[in-house]
């Protein structure tokens, strides 16, 4: 089934919130788990994880998602999203980005993708399957897709100030705006909690291009927890609500 495919699409796109708003206090614990159940039109079909983990200066954040069984049997969705950071600087939250590593598959569709950030603000793109290497130059603040995120959980959101971020994503860099639209009540398993809900218009190429609209709620507190994501796709919707996990 395509439309689950599009779940770790849309998860990705938590990350891809950066650098406007100046950092307020840190406000998560590494090491930090999420775990979420994904569901098609009301019906489980699958599940995800995001977890960030500390190695002496080395900070580690991995993305996940499976397909259900049921759903497996015609569409096996199996992929895993890894980004390695370094303590480089103390003004830096947590670390600059090392490597970003993706690796997909999503029915047929297959991607191995790698992306090495060298020093002299430039990064290597490496397509693992089709046996492509590309370098580009970059500006010096920039992040992956998925440790950008973990930045984003450190400023201020405020209702109706766009936020924009810059990230290097599908051999580009891209200046994305994040709309911050309104305060929400979100129902987890654990309870309701408030929330603060958001938009990115993407407008990068590749697995985010052409997509429908996504919607993300995060905590309406000092820890800005991912606690669900919603969008649309050809048939019903799709949702990540949030289970459990260690944070």
């Amino acid at each position: 089934m395509p439309q689950i495919a599009d779940i770790r699409r849309k998860l990705l796109i938590f990350t891809f919130l950066l650098f406007l708003n100046p950092p307020i206090a840190f406000s998560f614990n590494i090491p930090e788990k999420f775990e979420y159940d994904l569901t098609w039109t009301g019906v489980k079909a699958g599940t995800a994880t995001l977890e960030i983990t500390r190695t002496g200066n080395d900070i580690k954040i991995v993305s996940t998602a499976q397909s259900a069984k049921w759903v497996s049997v015609f569409y096996t969705v199996d992929d895993r999203v890894e980004s390695i950071l370094a303590k480089k600087s103390s003004l830096m939250f947590v670390g600059e980005p090392v490597n970003y590593r993706l690796k997909i598959r999503e029915g047929r569709h297959r991607r191995d993708k790698e992306v090495i950030f060298n020093s002299g603000n430039k990064v290597t793109y490496i397509d693992h399957i089709n046996n492509e290497q590309h370098s580009f130059d970059v500006p010096s603040l920039i992040f992956d897709p998925l440790s950008s995120f973990y930045y984003l959980r450190t400023l201020k959101l405020v209702v109706g100030e766009p936020v924009y971020v810059t990230i290097f994503d599908s051999k580009k860099v891209w200046n994305v705006e994040v709309q911050v639209l309104r305060k929400e009540k979100v129902t987890l398993p654990t309870g309701t909690v408030d929330t603060i809900l958001i938009k990115p218009l993407m407008k990068s190429e590749g697995i985010f291009y052409k997509k429908g609209d996504i919607y993300i709620w995060l905590t309406d507190d000092e820890k800005r927890i991912p606690v669900k994501l919603q969008t649309k796709v050809a048939i019903g919707s799709i949702n990540a609500l949030l289970v459990r996990g260690r944070y």
